[in-house]
């Protein structure tokens, strides 16, 4: 089978056995490793369906959506760059979605479309899978806050009235604008402490060194990681034995972050559980049942 397919395969489609009811858009899309995640869960719950790639351009994805609806697929996920016009072209937006600001799962229901988003709720999961910890406890702070999948997390992050949360990125405009719209989140009657609850500061090492002191969780939510000549996100020396670290990054599955992080005694973990989770929120939605998490993670692993 083809490793991927496109808008023209769907226009002269020739169905597949098992028949494709499920899919992923991207642009580019060969490196997505959903069909490793969903194709074990269909096979495990008995499904007879596939899930399959598809390279999908952003001047497609309307028509993709209403093509792959018309064959009869069940939903799709969107991956980049198509979250954020999803948010528009789908009929319906669950409301978590709209806060988050970003489509990543859709789901075909009496002939509409269906928007939600399972990257928040993803990194929920995953937080309590690894360090077992909920995010309401901890003091937050987010590199790469400024769009995609940071931008989720952090405003999740808000959702839930985490203690304190600090977003950082490499355009400090957005960040500014990111925290006036999360503003709402912290006005609450909670007592004010030594340094304010929501910040959005600049990626430079003396205000990280400040934020750093009053920080449990350190995000990582930029691609900086996958590459060996990646620059170094944070001075190591800022890193200490009390933070938590969650890399998004999962290949290499130990990023220089987490590598320098576990050496001065932090407690870490990559982004692979974020990845499971994320695909098992959206086989609930899809199915209307709990995801076969534990089929997910073996198809996953073997995929690496």
């Amino acid at each position: 089978m083809k490793p991927y397919f496109t808008l023209d395969d769907l226009h002269h489609w020739e169905p597949l056995d098992p028949p494709a009811k499920l899919a992923v858009f991207g642009d580019p899309v060969e490196h997505s490793r959903s069909p490793q995640l969903h194709n074990p869960a269909l096979k495990a719950c008995g499904i007879d369906a596939q899930y399959i790639r598809l390279h999908i351009r952003p001047d497609e994805l309307k028509p993709g959506l209403e093509k792959v609806r018309d064959l009869g697929f069940l939903g799709v996920n969107c991956t980049i760059p198509h979250k954020f016009a999803a948010l528009e072209a789908v009929d319906v937006v669950d409301d978590l979605a709209r806060r988050l600001g970003a489509v990543n799962t859709i789901v075909f229901e009496d002939g509409k479309m269906l928007g939600f988003n399972s990257d928040g709720p993803g990194f929920l999961r995953a937080l309590r899978e690894e360090f077992s910890i909920d995010a309401h406890d901890l003091r937050i702070l987010v590199l790469g806050a400024g769009g995609g999948a940071g931008r989720a997390v952090a405003t999740q992050c808000a959702i839930e009235h985490c203690e304190r949360l600090v977003l950082v990125n490499r355009s400090h405009e957005k960040s500014l604008l990111l925290a006036h719209q999360l503003a709402p989140y912290f006005a609450d009657d909670r007592l004010a402490g030594a340094v304010e609850r929501l910040q959005a500061v600049p990626w430079e090492e003396k205000a990280l060194a400040e934020q750093l002191e009053n920080t449990d969780l350190i995000i990582n939510a930029t691609s900086l990681g996958m590459k060996r000549v990646d620059p170094d996100l944070l001075p190591s020396h800022l890193l200490q034995p009390h933070h938590l670290v969650y890399d998004m990054v999962y290949s290499p599955p130990k990023t220089r972050l987490l590598a320098e992080a576990a050496a001065n005694g932090a407690r870490t973990a990559n982004g692979l559980s974020m990845l499971l989770y994320q695909g098992a929120i959206s086989f609930e939605h899809w199915f209307n049942r709990d995801a076969p998490v534990e089929a997910m993670r073996k198809g996953l692993l073997a995929s690496l």
